[in-house]
């Protein structure tokens, strides 16, 4: 309950600031209610926090600070503070650290009023300038957006000046507008696109949860192009019908423009957007016209969870499964996870989209948590693609290919027939190793234990872990001889080559998230591919996700096994996941499709669960091993690393957590290492693991709090938790 503290009473509020606790203030005058943002006194700073409640009382009124002023902005919700608690309690993160993911909206503490803004003119420059040109092409990549003067300056790469150079000749358009304006309106009643029987049956149901009031999560489960999208975009119709709020969290940047185009075109109007990819400007807007509940539909990102809603109503998570949901840095969270939660608290309901659903969301569904829908067959003309294996053992392919023979004669028929091929692999870049024919030695990070990897186009060797890139080297790091680096094993990029090489007369296209500078690049490339502009598409996992491509009609999978292999506890799983999804892009429209996978192991169970396609067999085999081994979703587990310059200091914690595990053995909890993590240098810091499993209904969070909380830290060394990881590196 939202409590009203008069002036002059002691208060407590919760800042960023890396503290334990609240801090005491006196009300301003006028006073000040619970959720206020305001402005407030530390030491000599003065910072931005939220009114968390009544005062702890450690110390006497006359004595505390006043609160400096209180934000033109709507107060945070009770529903909003109770998920950062709970959200907080459950990963174990301090309360500061969460609540600093609901306060990223530049010039927060600003006072409203008219800024000015730069976009894309019509103009031509009077004189043309290498650095004005930049200008111009930073517009051009994003011509719908407008900038603050600084940001745009940076995002071009040149001095401001440049840029008020151009507003008078028009080719830079200068204007003030609100600091926050509208957002245009999106009208529910729009009629969307005719749907078929499963899915008007599905659409119903959705709507009749909706207004229900309360909240709820729902499995929406279809095949791949079953029009699972067009389902619950009306739900999100019901939604704002009733004049509650409404979030699509979407696993990828890319897939935005293609979404934000349905949405217009179902709704009459673009609805607002946070990701990284938006403006400073763009975001203060969102998060502003979120508070006031006058942004009705909000698409975005994981982050996007913690915007201040006025009255949310539904959380659509599409394609549930994704790995990406998983914030992996900082904060350690799943959005899947945090969206039932934020739900819970909001009275919403929540849409946990997918075709091929994480073990999580079946189990729960099987255990009455969830409802579930199922929609059964594409949509319209379109039916499922064949699904076959090449068996690799029996193909004659040369060195340095990886190209069956019997893929080729495949993808030289689609040439034929004027019909699209995609080569899949899903390792980005040109080769996973550089490696020196003279001393053996492969080129790693110098700031990690994980090899660099040859990104060709790009002329440079990228870390996939911490992202250090360096230029190709002519000689060999280690022994110095020139000349004998060699690439192995194959990336896409390396792929491609082959492609090119073995159907010369053909158009390829590479799609690879690390090839395009903007998601405009990406949307113009898929939108070309869409439209016919390629004949064989050599992609990674990101063209798995969401695109259609009507006239793609065979997939090649060129290393079915490449996920089958390590300890990770969901590597079926996500093998499965990922050759379902991307053999779903084949047939999409009125001619059929066929899916051959390359593999060493055809008789690999995950492999015959691919062929038949029984995907219920393959959860009930998978969520049986699981339960027997008592691991997620059938049990607990908390990932500990523990990070140092000096790996001695690191095991040194490591051991002494070890040594002192009685209060996790109250509750049944087993406590595995330290061991060296996989990767055990990161960013030129040493990392030790440990991994603690514990029941199903174990109290697992405050064990490990107490757990950790025993242990003086070094002041190097930094120790994190991740409640229920999804990577063992």
């Amino acid at each position: 309950m939202t409590r009203f503290h008069p002036p002059g009473a002691p208060v407590a509020v919760l800042t960023t600031q890396p503290l334990d606790r609240a801090l005491d203030y006196r009300a301003p005058t006028g006073g000040v209610e619970d959720g206020a943002f305001v402005e407030v006194p530390l030491g000599p700073r003065k910072v931005l926090g939220v009114v968390w409640g009544e005062a702890a009382g450690d110390w006497p009124v006359e004595k505390l600070r006043p609160i400096l002023r209180v934000l033109e902005v709507p107060a945070m919700g009770s529903p909003f503070r109770d998920f950062i608690e709970r959200a907080a309690a459950y990963t174990l993160t301090p309360l500061p650290a969460m609540l600093r993911l609901g306060l990223r909206a530049p010039g927060l503490g600003e006072v409203p009023g008219k800024r000015r803004v730069y976009g894309l003119g019509t103009g031509t420059p009077d004189r043309a300038t290498p650095a004005r040109q930049k200008v111009i092409d930073a517009l051009r990549d994003r011509p719908t957006d407008l900038f603050a003067l600084s940001e745009l300056a940076d995002l071009a790469g040149v001095s401001t000046s440049v840029v008020k150079g151009l507003c008078a000749s028009g080719a830079v358009l200068e204007q003030a507008m609100p600091r926050d304006a509208d957002f245009p309106p999106l009208d529910p009643a729009r009629a969307g696109k005719p749907l078929a029987p499963d899915q008007a049956e599905a659409a119903d149901a959705l709507r009749a949860e909706i207004a229900t009031g309360d909240y709820g999560t729902t499995l929406l489960r279809g095949v791949t192009g079953s029009g699972k999208t067009e389902v619950y975009l009306e739900a999100v119709a019901e939604c704002m019908a009733r004049g509650r709020q409404a979030l699509v969290l979407l696993p990828e940047i890319a897939l935005t423009a293609e979404f934000l185009t349905r949405v217009q075109a179902r709704f009459g109007a673009r609805p607002a957007e946070w990701h990284s990819g938006v403006t400073q400007a763009e975001r203060r807007r969102t998060w502003a016209k979120t508070a006031e509940g006058q942004a009705r539909l909000i698409v975005g990102a994981r982050s996007a969870l913690f915007l201040p809603y006025r009255d949310l109503g539904l959380i659509v998570v599409d394609e549930e499964h994704d790995t990406s949901y998983k914030q992996e840095d900082g904060v350690l969270y799943s959005a899947r996870d945090m969206a039932v939660l934020r739900a819970s608290c909001e009275g919403a309901q929540v849409v946990l989209a997918t075709a091929t659903p994480s073990l999580e969301s079946w189990a729960n569904a099987e255990l009455g948590k969830y409802k579930r829908l199922d929609l059964t067959s594409r949509f319209g003309e379109a039916v499922l693609p064949k699904l076959a294996t090449i068996d690799m053992r029996d193909e004659a392919v040369a060195g340095g290919r990886w190209i069956s023979p019997t893929l080729k004669r495949a993808v030289e028929a689609r040439i034929i027939a004027g019909e699209q091929s995609l080569i899949f692999l899903n390792r980005r870049g040109y080769a996973p190793v550089t490696l020196c024919r003279a001393c053996g030695q492969q080129v790693a990070c110098h700031q990690c234990d994980a090899r660099m990897v040859e990104h060709r186009f790009l002329k440079r060797l990228m870390c996939h872990q911490c992202g250090e890139t360096a230029p190709m080297p002519e000689v060999c790091p280690s022994c110095g001889v020139e000349g004998k680096l060699a690439a192995v094993g194959p990336g896409v990029e390396r792929m491609a080559e082959e492609v090119t090489a073995l159907f010369p007369e053909a158009r390829v296209a590479i799609l690879s998230s690390d090839l395009f500078g903007s998601a405009r690049a990406l949307k113009a490339k898929v939108e070309e591919i869409a439209s016919g502009g390629a004949d064989i598409i050599v992609g990674t996992q990101l063209v798995a996700k969401g695109h259609n491509f009507p006239k793609l009609t065979l997939v090649g999978v060129i290393d079915a096994d490449l996920g089958l292999q390590g300890s990770d506890l969901r590597a079926a799983e996500r093998t499965f996941q990922l050759m379902r999804q991307v053999s779903g892009r084949a047939g999409r429209a009125d001619k059929p499709g066929q899916a051959l996978l390359q593999t060493y192991q055809p008789d690999h169970p995950v492999i015959r669960a691919i062929l038949t396609g029984d995907e219920e067999a393959f959860l009930r085999e998978e969520a049986a091993q699981r339960r027997a081994a008592g691991v997620p979703p059938y049990g607990r587990m908390a990932g500990i690393v523990i990070s140092d310059p000096d790996a001695g200091v690191a095991f040194d914690v490591g051991n002494a957590l070890a040594r002192n595990t009685a209060g996790l053995d109250e509750i049944g909890a087993e406590v595995y290492g330290p061991a060296p993590a996989p990767i055990a240098r990161i960013r030129g810091r040493h990392r030790v693991r440990l991994l603690v499993k514990a029941p199903r209904q174990a109290p697992i969070q405050p064990a490990l709090a107490a757990w950790v909380a025993g242990i003086d830290l070094p002041r190097s060394t930094r120790l994190s938790i991740d409640i229920d990881p999804q990577s063992f590196l």
